[in-house]
C-alpha cells in the first residue's frame, strides 16, 4: 500500500514534537511492507532553524538512527501536490499544513480516489477554531485526534463526519531503557519554554524545588528567553540546548528523575491529552513526576505508573521521596514501563490505523497484503 504524509518536517524536531510520533509510525508502516512517503516544505521552519543552528550534518545524523525513513521536499505552489498524490492508495495530512494544501488535497482525492484522512495533534481547536474552521475537509474521509475531545469538537461543529481517537505513543525501537550505572544528575527536564504557555508551572513544578533542595538538574529545549535562562542560572539548573529527541532515552539514563510539565491549554481545555513526552519517558524505564493534568481516558495508572504533584509543594515533597526511596523508584520505573509495552507503542497505534483504513473501504488486500 502507497501511504504518502504532509507534514511539517520529518527530520527536525527543533520544536516539532510531532516529528516524534510520526517518526514511529512511519517506521512501523514500512516494516509491515507499505510504501511509506512523508513529505514537507521545503522551507519548513524547524528544519531551516535546526540546520541554521546545526548544520547539514546534523541531518545526516538523524538517517543514521532512521535508515528506513526519508524525507521528501516540496514546493506547494510549483504545481508538486498533484503528482505526489496521484498513484497514492492513502494520504494523511496533518494539521499544520496550510488551509491550501489541505483544501488541494481534497480536490484531488476526487481526481484519483485515495483514501484522505486529517492528523490533529495539537490545541487549536480550542484555542483557534476560527482558524480551525477554515480547513476545508469535505472531501476527507475522517479525522484522526490525539485526544477524544478533539474529536468530539470536529464532530460536535460538523467539521467533518467522521473522526477516530488515536494517541500519541512510543516509538519503543528508539526509547528503551539504557543501562548506566553512573548518574550525572538528579533530575533531567526536557522541553521548550516557547509562548509563555506554561512558564509559570516551570518555575513551581521545576525551577523552585531544586533550588529548594539544593538539586543537580539539567535542562534540555530551545526558545528560552534570556530572562529564563537567567533564572535557571541562579537557580543552580544547568541549560544545554537543543537536544535530538532520538538522543534523549541515553540522556534519560543518566538520571534519577524526569518531570512531567503539560502545556497551559491542555491542562485548562483538552483533558486526557498528556502530549508524547510521558510515553517517551516511561518507555525509557525512568521514574516520573508530573505537574497536575487529567487522564481522564485512563491511558495511565497514575499512583503506580508515575505521582502526580498537585503543587509545586507537593512536588518537592515528591521529588524528595523518589530519590531517598529505591524500592518506590524502581516501582514506578517497572509499572511504567509495563504500561509502555502493553498499550502505548507506535505499532498499538499503527494497528489502530489499519482498523480505521479498513472501515474506510482501503482495499483489503492491500491492507493484508502490507
Amino acid at each position: 500500500m502507497k501511504i504518502i504524509m504532509f507534514y511539517h518536517s520529518l527530520v527536525s524536531d527543533w520544536n516539532n514534537g510531532d516529528a516524534h510520533f510520526l517518526r514511529g509510525i512511519a517506521s512501523d508502516l514500512v516494516k509491515q511492507g507499505n510504501e511509506v512517503e512523508v513529505w514537507e516544505p521545503e522551507d519548513s521552519w524547524s528544519r531551516m532553524n535546526l540546520v541554521s543552528d546545526f548544520g547539514n550534518e546534523i541531518l545526516i545524523e538523524f538517517y543514521n538512527f532512521y535508515p528506513l525513513l526519508k524525507s521528501h521536499f516540496y514546493r506547494e505552489h510549483n504545481g508538486d501536490i498533484e503528482w505526489i498524490v496521484k498513484n497514492a492508495d492513502v494520504v494523511i495530512v496533518h494539521e499544520w499544513n496550510t488551509h491550501s494544501l489541505v483544501h488541494k488535497a481534497g480536490e484531488y482525492k476526487k481526481k484519483y480516489g485515495y483514501k484522505l484522512f486529517f492528523h490533529d495533534t495539537h490545541h487549536r481547536t480550542v484555542t483557534e477554531p476560527g482558524k480551525m474552521s477554515e480547513y476545508i475537509l469535505s472531501e476527507y474521509d475522517g479525522v484522526i485526534a490525539f485526544g477524544k475531545v478533539i474529536r468530539d469538537i470536529y464532530i460536535k461543529n460538523g467539521w467533518t463526519k467522521n473522526a477516530w481517537t488515536i494517541h500519541e505513543a512510543a516509538d519503543t525501537k528508539v526509547f528503551y531503557p539504557r543501562s548506566s550505572e553512573n548518574k550525572e544528575g538528579d533530575i533531567v527536564w526536557i522541553g521548550n519554554w516557547g509562548d509563555d504557555e506554561r512558564s509559570d508551572e516551570i518555575r513551581e513544578f521545576l525551577i523552585e524545588p531544586v533550588k529548594e533542595l539544593n538539586l543537580s538538574c539539567t535542562i534540555y529545549g530551545v526558545r528560552y528567553p534570556d530572562d529564563a535562562l537567567q533564572e535557571l542560572n541562579k537557580a543552580g539548573i544547568e541549560y544545554r540546548g537543543w537536544l535530538p529527541n532520538y538522543k534523549v532515552p541515553e540522556v534519560f539514563s543518566k538520571y534519577k528523575i524526569t518531570i512531567h510539565i503539560p502545556r497551559g491549554p491542555y491542562v485548562k481545555a483538552l483533558p486526557g491529552i498528556p502530549t508524547i513526552r510521558p510515553f517517551e519517558a516511561m518507555a525509557c524505564g525512568i521514574p516520573l513526576l508530573s505537574a497536575p493534568w487529567s487522564d481522564s481516558e485512563n491511558l495511565f495508572n497514575p499512583g503506580k505508573d508515575f505521582l502526580f504533584a498537585q503543587s509545586g509543594k507537593d512536588m518537592k515533597h515528591l521529588i524528595k521521596e523518589v530519590l531517598t526511596d529505591q524500592d518506590l523508584s524502581r516501582q514506578l520505573s517497572s509499572s511504567g514501563l509495563k504500561t509502555i509495552k502493553e498499550k502505548h507503542t507506535c505499532t498499538h497505534r499503527v494497528n489502530q490505523l489499519n482498523t480505521i483504513f479498513e472501515e474506510t473501504g482501503v482495499n483489503k488486500t492491500l491492507i493484508n497484503n502490507s
